[in-house]
């Protein structure tokens, strides 16, 4: 059974200065609250609970913003979101993780009201870090325009719907079983939306949608009916994808690329012809900045309660990336490798404090900051570091003051014997259906970070104030991993391709415990005896070396450029190749005699080109020639 503690969220409202936060709130004020940083994730939980309004909380670093996710996952039973940080550093080149792309599309799709469940999209919880705040994102307009809504019955050409979703991020595959993928079979149409947590089966009857229905990714059978279903995108960057021809151009053709050194200006050159054709550059996310003009703050409703822990530390975390980010494009511009005018990435702090003073901000300070703040009656939970007998001895001293105890602990069935023996009687619960009266002590199963005394009436043990330690716990993030690409055939001592790592020889699986969790890995071998633990749930990364020949491939190095290299040597013998082509069909419309036979032979000599085949660049670029 889950772990519930929501009844326990109604003891604060015997607070009086919690009631006065809330009046102020409702009122539509914006206010400051004291409140020990033990106490803020239940506090957070409960105003949620209360208010049922958006709510945006912002901390200032990534780790503080996981944490505070997971403690109000905890507090809370409702679903709890976290907006991520990109994986790329502004100016810098990388394919993105699909399953961060994924939590940042749901948390978009929830604010723009694209959620399934009604009740959820009127009021989602996140939590964003400051670094995943500064990011300007797709503009919330173009986003919310290409949200639609599928119902049977309606008339729509199969081929124009296919077309939509494409410009909205899907890809097309033969079976749909990832977020993001569409397939077509004759008058069946699969996708699978971000905001759905299956894929869904259209079924037409000519261009009318006949039925709609959710459908099992591993088996791909029916599962039940649905009435309509919300398809929202899939992709951060919209516009290079579906935005108008004019403006597409007048944005790539206004970069300058004078100052850039010539291999830099020739990438830069290749990948604006690809986006100009529609097509999408392996890192297109470098781009973002050209056309992303929003941000996060763009997104939340006129309703949204925004919080901010710590304001002073979100400013200073700002300035601080800031400044990094303006040195790394000092850099970059003195080795010609970015154009003069290429936009930041970001937002500074001067540009978003406009608009969080626009908002209705709830400030929270482990420290008053200012005579004007509400100080909650929080306060530290007495430790014992180990030491039972205390606690126990203590335990009896509260219940009979009729303290109100509650204790969150991992060992709650040992502690429930050890009470047992001292005449306590507090059986171990994984759900609280009432509020504890007065003078009661509750015991459940579980994990929380800190203990704190509330009204000097209400005090919450954990683990790290009883036995001076607690058991780290880290949810983990889910990675959809194609269910036929658990199974591809690789045996130890294969050589493999990463996509951001290059060749390596899988050596075999391994199972590892980390964070008191144990996952299994796959284990590839590098040049000068370097290994690479892989996730297998990031098995998607990986694929089966394919070489031309006998020759054994040369295995990459770790910690070097020599991979990057490589596939950037890669793209551009492509294209040097696929212009050969183009040359070689334009002789052979006007030469005589150039037979189909030169023609095999030249792609034999292309095909032998290729010394593996692992990057979507170089596939593209085959399929191109050999069509």
């Amino acid at each position: 059974m889950n772990l519930d503690l929501t009844q326990l969220l109604s003891i604060i409202e015997e607070m009086p200065a919690y009631r006065r936060l809330n009046e102020a709130l409702g009122q539509g004020d914006t206010v400051g609250a004291v409140v020990l940083e033990a106490a803020k994730p239940y506090l957070i939980a409960a105003l949620y609970r209360r208010r049922r309004q958006p709510m945006l909380v912002v901390t200032a670093q990534p780790e503080n913003c996981k944490k505070l996710y997971e403690q109000i996952s905890t507090w809370s039973n409702t679903e709890v979101k976290i907006f991520p940080e990109p994986d790329a550093l502004p100016y810098e080149r990388m394919v993105p993780d699909a399953a961060t792309e994924l939590e940042r599309i749901q948390v978009l799709s929830a604010l723009a009201g694209c959620q399934q469940d009604e009740s959820v999209a009127g009021a989602p919880l996140i939590v964003v870090s400051a670094p995943a705040l500064m990011g300007k994102i797709t503009s919330h307009a173009d986003f919310v325009s290409t949200c639609h809504t599928i119902k049977p019955g309606m008339e729509v050409e199969p081929f124009h719907l296919l077309s939509r979703w494409e410009g909205m991020g899907y890809r097309m595959e033969s079976i749909v079983e990832l977020p993001g993928t569409m397939s077509h079979r004759g008058g069946i149409v699969d996708i699978y939306p971000p905001v759905s947590e299956l894929p869904v089966r259209l079924e037409f009857f000519g261009n009318t949608v006949d039925s709609l229905r959710l459908f099992d990714p591993v088996s791909q059978r029916s599962v039940k009916a649905v009435s309509s279903i919300n398809i929202a995108p899939v992709a951060e960057l919209l516009a290079p994808l579906s935005g108008s021809e004019a403006e597409l151009e007048q944005v790539l053709n206004s970069i300058d690329l004078a100052g850039c050194n010539p291999e830099v200006s020739q990438q830069f050159k290749r990948e604006i012809a690809m986006l100009l054709d529609r097509q999408k550059p392996r890192d297109i996310q470098f781009y973002a900045s050209l056309f992303n003009k929003d941000s996060l703050l763009d997104y939340l409703p006129r309703s949204a309660l925004l919080i901010l822990d710590e304001p002073r530390d979100i400013e200073q975390t700002l300035a601080e990336l800031d400044a990094e980010a303006e040195q790394m494009r000092s850099e970059k511009l003195e080795r010609g490798e970015l154009p003069r005018n290429f936009p930041r990435p970001y937002f500074t702090w001067q540009e978003l404090e406009p608009v969080l003073g626009d908002r209705q901000c709830l400030s929270l300070t482990a420290w008053e900051a200012n005579g004007e703040s509400c100080r909650l009656d929080f306060a530290t939970a007495p430790s014992y570091a180990g030491q039972v007998p205390s606690f126990i001895k203590k335990t009896r001293q509260f219940l009979a003051q009729k303290r109100r105890l509650v204790i969150v602990s991992h060992q709650a069935s040992r502690l429930s014997e050890l009470l047992n023996e001292a005449d306590i009687i507090a059986p171990p619960l994984s759900e609280v259906k009432q509020v504890p009266a007065p003078g009661s002590l509750t015991l459940i199963q579980g994990l929380l970070a800190e203990g704190w005394v509330m009204n000097n009436d209400t005090c919450l043990f954990t683990d790290a104030e009883i036995f001076g330690f607690i058991k780290q716990r880290r949810l983990v993030k889910k990675r959809p991993v194609p269910h036929l690409k658990l199974f591809v055939d690789i045996t130890p001592g294969d050589y493999v391709v990463h996509v951001e790592h290059g060749i390596a020889r899988f050596t075999g699986v391994t199972t590892l415990s980390t964070s008191g969790s144990q996952r299994e890995y796959l284990v590839l071998q590098y040049a000068a005896g370097d290994r690479l633990y892989v996730p297998t749930d990031q098995i998607d990364r990986v694929n089966r070396y394919i070489g031309a020949g006998d020759k054994l491939p040369t295995l990459s190095r770790l910690g070097t450029q020599e991979w990057t290299r490589a596939k950037q040597r890669a793209r551009e013998a492509a294209e040097e190749l696929a212009q050969e082509l183009l040359a070689l069909y334009a002789a052979r419309e006007v030469v005589p005699g150039f037979s189909f036979a030169a023609d095999t032979l030249w792609q034999q000599e292309l095909e032998a080109s290729f010394p593996y085949v692992e990057t979507p660049d170089q596939l593209e670029a085959q399929q191109r020639v050999k069509e």
